[in-house]
């Protein structure tokens, strides 16, 4: 039987950070479910690093949510991912994502976490103090202010939980991963 990976997010989600784990384990046969505060088509945003003191960002392509956060059992899955972008602002304020997220540590189930998808973290100190990880440089204050220590390495895996910069790191990022949900 197929394992099964819950992605959550939201409307503002970082294209690639979403596409490329998605389409990454469909490719492996893995069971992907994408889970959003609703079941709805999620709009993603692409940011790039032109010659701005930081990242830009641009409308990305469409992708469904397969199913709203209240919907989801995360016992019945393997593993989870949260990618970035503006998204984990605003889906952290959802009642059922720190429950969620909670489980998969509690269980010690993989983890995948990249760029902002740090901020989903932050409603977790308890979980997360102590814990080594990476994120995008700008959320290094929230991260340390959890208790979390901050690594500047683009991807970094710590026992079930495996955390990258941003979406250039991708490759590292979902080797981490599915080696993780390969164990």
């Amino acid at each position: 039987m197929s394992k099964k990976v819950l992605i959550v997010t939201g409307d503002a989600v970082e294209a690639l950070e979403i596409y490329y784990p998605y389409y990454r384990l469909l490719e492996e046969d893995f069971d992907v479910t994408i889970a959003a505060p609703k079941k709805k088509k999620l709009h993603t945003v692409v940011h790039d690093f032109a010659d701005w003191d930081t990242f830009v960002e641009k409308p990305g392509y469409l992708i469904d949510a397969h199913a709203s956060f209240a919907e989801i059992d995360p016992t019945q899955y393997d593993a989870l991912i949260i990618p970035g972008g503006r998204a984990p602002e605003y889906i952290r304020l959802d009642e059922n994502l720190p429950k969620i997220v909670r489980h998969f540590f509690e269980a010690n189930k993989p983890v995948a976490a990249i760029c902002h998808a740090s901020l989903v973290l932050e409603t977790l100190p308890d979980i997360m103090k102590g814990r080594s990880m990476t994120a995008y440089i700008a959320c290094k204050p929230g991260v340390e202010a959890i208790g979390a220590n901050y690594v500047s390495e683009p991807t970094h895996v710590d026992n079930n939980f495996v955390s990258a910069h941003a979406w250039p790191d991708l490759p590292a990022f979902m080797r981490e991963f599915i080696k993780l949900l390969n164990k």
